[in-house]
């Protein structure tokens, strides 16, 4: 066992070290298992009762050169015995497989922070394709942290020798022996991981056993190599918690679940027409595993042909719904203008990446607000929601449904990379508390002399919706503009005019049914509001609830409905001396805010495919209030 020189000393990095919470980050290369492993840590932490945030970050490539920089994957975890809104600004404890992934991920490790290195992979030639010309296991460079190095490699082979294994196989069971260690570091049990090993590898009962056997090796090298003064073992204990059941959720599980429950709170049938892009394509893959509830699912030939057979599913009286990502949702623009103009029920979402063209693909962003609210041809306009967390995004998928089926309008809900992957904890809710929305269809006969109107509209715009092959009332939907009185094609400059008003009419009456926004910390009126919408509401939350320990005059209020916004809005911002909008993107809802109150809303903008860390948003907190 190797430790590097450091000038850290144990009672410096106790000073350090949070008592509530830990973050990890389990880094390697892309082949190196680790969002396995970090989601199997999850899996065990959740089950000690912790409340968590995850935060898997790994390359678009898909093989990247093994052993480089870009082709670094990595998970990281923040846990803890309180309420937990992130996956952390910094990490506590840094796992590095490979000299790449030290390089690319020890900068962000907090100063007296733990890192666990395999100095297996510290070779010559690994260190060269990392850009090192000395190991930094064995210069100062890691003098700011406390560095445990040792043979990982060497130790899974030792642990693993007696199945069999070829060199190359058994060294895939490394990811399982640093989990065994890191489950020692932290008091986790190994049962769970032990019995999902059984059941991963049913078929080839000796990988099993090969991976049992490397978890268990490191979990006894925890105990055993009496390295616990410089690692230590610590305890967190579970965080408070409502009665009930809790599983953790991705986003992309809460909103295909989420989707499901509406459609059933709906009394329909679900469609899904999808197109596999990263990172909207684990929504085809859970909803493909929920037939029984009514779900059909196909995986079309490409973006254009998904979001057409959704419409024609919610044509013939069904729950049509697409998915994509920034770059598929512009393919789907024309199919998403079509269903504006006939008026029928979609729910369209976007799992925003990294941007413009194939950009960043695995990397997070929220730059697609403007497409979403504005990028169609012609005056079309949707409601659009945005969910703030993964299991946020269960409840916001229902209210897509009911929007759309309740006022027969396509709807986007929109999520990003980093809630589709991360994975936090979920209480199972009771749908008994939720109102069913049941979808009415037109099928009252006509009068004598009465002719088919399918424009006919209620009170909140909303026009009938009637199943083709209801005896009696054949009729015609299109992408043409339709007649006002009739629903027959009018081409006439009065009726367009009375037409567009009436669709955007009946948008914009939907904030009749929202609840108005709320402030989610501090006060109505005040120095300073921080306003945000989507994923960054954990950092938004706990830098707000830091100032406001501090005694500042800070507020914190999130949008879910981006369109129409909730009808107090405006007056809410107006009551606040300052307003900053911290956005992954270059200021779209601040412009907005602009736009729709005139308010001087500042812009806190990050395009680096990273998530907001706290400390940005606390310093933005500060800059506003000095200005």
């Amino acid at each position: 066992m190797a430790t590097a020189t450091h000038f850290v000393t144990p009672e410096e990095a106790a000073a350090d070290a949070p008592l509530e919470s830990v973050v990890v980050r389990f880094a390697g290369d892309s082949g190196d298992g680790m969002q396995l492993t970090g989601g199997q840590f999850t899996l065990s932490t959740a089950l000690a009762g912790n409340d968590l945030a995850t935060f898997p970050d790994f390359p678009a490539e898909i093989r990247a050169p093994q052993g480089t920089t870009f082709g670094v994957s990595a998970f990281q975890i923040n846990f803890g015995s309180s309420a937990i809104e992130t996956a952390g600004d910094a990490p506590d404890v840094l796992v590095a497989m490979n000299p790449a992934a030290l390089k690319t991920n020890v900068g962000d490790l907090k100063r007296g922070g733990l890192v666990i290195a395999d100095s297996g992979e510290f070779g010559a030639r690994n260190l060269a394709k990392a850009g090192y010309e000395v190991s930094p296991l064995e210069d100062e460079s890691l003098a700011d942290w406390r560095v445990m190095a040792f043979n990982i490699s060497q130790l899974t082979l030792d642990a693993v020798k007696p199945f069999g294994l070829g060199n190359k196989e058994a060294l895939r069971c490394k990811n399982m022996w640093t989990l065994g260690l890191a489950l020692w570091m932290f008091d986790r049990d190994r049962g769970p991981i032990e019995q999902w090993l059984k059941t991963k590898f049913a078929k080839a009962p000796e990988l099993a056993e090969a991976n049992i056997a490397a978890l268990n090796a490191g979990h006894a090298y925890g105990e055993t190599a009496e390295i616990g003064g410089e690692i230590g073992r610590h305890h967190i204990d579970p965080a408070p918690a409502e009665p009930g059941l809790y599983r953790t959720v991705t986003g992309a599980e809460a909103i295909s679940v989420g989707l499901v429950a509406g459609a059933q709170l709906a009394e329909l049938p679900m469609f899904f027409g999808g197109y596999p892009i990263t990172p909207a394509s684990a929504i085809l893959h859970h909803l493909s595993r929920l037939k029984e509830y009514g779900v059909t699912t196909f995986q079309a030939e490409d973006e254009i042909a998904a979001v057409a057979a959704a419409i024609g599913a919610s044509f013939a009286g069904s729950l049509g719904v697409t998915s994509s990502s920034g770059p598929g949702i512009a393919l789907k623009g024309e199919a998403i203008g079509l269903a504006i103009m006939t008026e029928l029920p979609l729910v369209i979402v976007n799992s925003q990446r990294g941007g413009p063209s194939t950009g960043l693909p695995t990397k997070t962003e929220q730059s697609d607000l403007y497409q979403a609210v504005y990028g169609r041809n012609g005056d079309a306009p949707l409601p659009v929601i945005a969910a703030r967390s993964p299991a946020d995004a269960f409840d916001c998928a229902i209210e897509a449904v009911r929007i759309a089926t309740q006022y027969m309008t396509p709807v986007m809900l929109l999520t990003d990379g980093y809630i589709a992957n991360a994975a936090e904890p979920w209480k199972v809710p009771d749908m008994a508390t939720y109102a069913p929305f049941p979808a009415a269809f037109h099928d009252a006969p006509l009068a004598d002399g009465e002719s088919v109107n399918p424009y006919a509209r209620d009170e909140k715009l909303k026009r009938v919706w009637i199943k083709p092959g209801t005896p009696g009332l054949m009729h015609r939907i299109g992408g043409i503009e339709k007649n006002v009185g009739s629903g027959h094609i009018d081409y006439t400059p009065a009726n367009h005019q009375a037409m567009t008003d009436i669709r955007a009419d009946k948008v914009l009456g939907i904030a009749n049914s929202i609840a108005p926004q709320d402030v989610c910390l501090g006060t109505e009126g005040g120095a300073l509001a921080v306003v945000g919408w989507g994923s960054t509401f954990g950092p938004i939350h706990q830098a707000v609830r830091r100032a406001r320990a501090r005694g500042t005059d800070v507020s914190h209020v999130h949008i879910r409905h981006i369109w129409p916004l909730p009808k107090n809005l405006g007056d809410l911002l107006r009551s606040y001396d300052r307003v900053i909008v911290p956005e992954m993107n270059t200021g779209q809802l601040k412009t907005l805010l602009r736009d729709q109150y005139l308010i001087d809303a500042r812009p806190v903008n990050k395009v680096s495919g990273q998530p907001f860390k706290i400390a940005e948003i606390e310093a933005a907190i500060a800059e506003a209030l000095a200005r």
